[in-house]
């Protein structure tokens, strides 16, 4: 029986900073700490899916080589959140002498403005307890839900959006490797979904491929489960017209045809209407709509009515 492919996610992740897409000025400081085998405790700060894991990791390796496995310790925050896992497993390894020729291991915490208050303030004590022969990377979505005495003892890294032509790049380095077709329009639409975040992107390819070589913006669109942005945009230009049928007729189309669930496309029509063509005023009436909408809809309203209201009340103040 054959073993399925690994995930393209790991597959394709850099094995070393040089190969890292984006970040260039935050990759260039890490190697210089890897060249001096000297460096702080860090915090990396940034959205989902632009590096942050793929940095830390390709620095261990870069750094330990063959001797990783004696010297690197990583650990998902968001699987154990409390008090034990820090004094438990981190401690530990934090207090263990380092046998590579590198003087100092490093615990690498994903995700860890998912731990809780607790378990930072232990964090907090074994940082400055091991500091001689332990170095911390935190990795956080939020670095302000990180305790100020932890962020006060780290460098903070904050990694940026990634560009779309970091992200052309990398589509087309997995191309080239997996022999794939991609049409521009297809890369174009890859883009779109992936929206800055390399590892939906990645995935969202993956999919795609296991069905063809050659990738097509409808397939796509359809693997991702999106709309397209002309479709969001037409809706909205039928609202902004006072046109609420039609404007409906469109968000019938979304919901039916394609599936798709209201918090998704209130985040295209946030994203689509920064692009219209109409009077700032208009822009400032649907953004404010969509705001109230999204609310509601979290509070658990019901998605269909509360996007209806949104294009009734865009459609009313336009006649």
């Amino acid at each position: 029986m054959q073993l399925p492919d690994i995930p393209w996610t790991e597959k394709y992740r850099p094995s070393t900073l040089d190969e890292v897409i984006g970040q260039q000025q935050i990759v260039s400081r890490i190697k210089s700490f890897v060249k001096n085998h000297n460096f702080p405790n860090m915090i990396f700060a940034g959205p989902a899916g632009i590096g942050k894991t793929t940095c830390a990791i390709a620095m261990a390796k870069e750094l330990y080589k063959d001797e990783i496995g004696f010297a690197f310790k990583e650990l998902n925050a968001s699987d154990a959140r409390g008090i034990d896992v820090i004094r438990g497993e981190v401690k530990e390894f934090a207090k263990t002498i380092s046998i590579s020729k590198v003087p100092v291991k490093i615990i690498f915490l994903d995700e860890a403005d998912a731990l809780t208050s607790e378990a930072q303030h232990a964090l907090r004590r074994t940082m400055e307890q091991f500091s001689s022969e332990t170095r911390f990377v935190l990795s956080a979505n939020y670095a302000s839900k990180i305790i100020e005495p932890i962020q006060s003892r780290c460098v903070v890294f904050r990694f940026k959006h990634l560009t779309e032509e970091d992200m052309r790049i990398y589509i087309e380095r997995i191309a080239k490797a997996e022999g794939l077709e991609i049409d521009e329009k297809a890369v174009t639409a890859l883009i779109y979904v992936g929206d800055g975040d390399m590892r939906k992107l990645t995935n969202t390819l993956q999919s795609v491929a296991m069905e063809s070589d050659r990738i097509t913006e409808d397939a796509v669109y359809e693997i991702a489960a999106r709309a397209r942005p002309k479709e969001i945009s037409v809706m909205l230009r039928y609202a902004a017209q006072g046109d609420f049928e039609k404007s409906r007729n469109e968000l019938n189309g979304l919901f039916v045809r394609q599936g798709l669930n209201g918090e998704d496309i209130l985040t295209q029509c946030y994203k689509e209407v920064q692009t219209m063509e109409i009077e700032d005023k208009k822009k400032l009436e649907i953004i404010i709509g969509i705001g109230e909408a999204n609310f509601r809809i979290v509070e658990g309203a019901n998605e269909r009515i509360q996007l209806e209201a949104m294009l009734a009340k865009i459609a009313a103040k336009s006649r």
